[in-house]
């Protein structure tokens, strides 16, 4: 934790050194996503026209329902992680780059939380 300042523990930032551990998140997760978007665009284009009900059987199958919350996972984390470096890196005033940096974080749970319970109503048949 040496290097680190509290606001930076707070906000899971490191020191300039800790910024290996970010870029290998973010690697992790564009890697991560490759399948998991090929398997959403496949997913999506299969069910063009699709009602409702079609899809809730759909996403009956828990290995569909498994595949597209892992695809919401991976893709927002992803998304979550560049906006934390564009932030860090355009936003200069201390008070603007932290509330930027806890909207980011807010807004990305927030979708998760949203996208997440659309998934697991609709795979529970509700």
């Amino acid at each position: 934790m040496m290097g680190k300042t509290p606001l930076g523990r707070v906000l899971g930032l490191g020191s300039a050194k800790a910024g290996t551990e970010h870029w290998w998140l973010q690697r992790v997760t564009a890697i991560a996503g490759i399948p998991l978007m090929i398997f959403l665009i496949g997913f999506i284009m299969a069910h063009i026209g699709a009602t409702r009900a079609e899809m809730v059987a759909s996403l009956a199958n828990p290995l569909v329902a498994i595949l597209l919350a892992l695809t919401v996972i991976t893709l927002l984390w992803h998304m979550r992680l560049g906006l934390q470096v564009i932030i860090e890196d355009y936003v200069h005033a201390p008070a603007t780059k932290l509330a930027a940096l806890l909207l980011n974080t807010f807004f990305t749970a927030a979708m998760g939380v949203a996208a997440l319970y659309a998934i697991l109503k609709m795979s529970f048949g509700l």
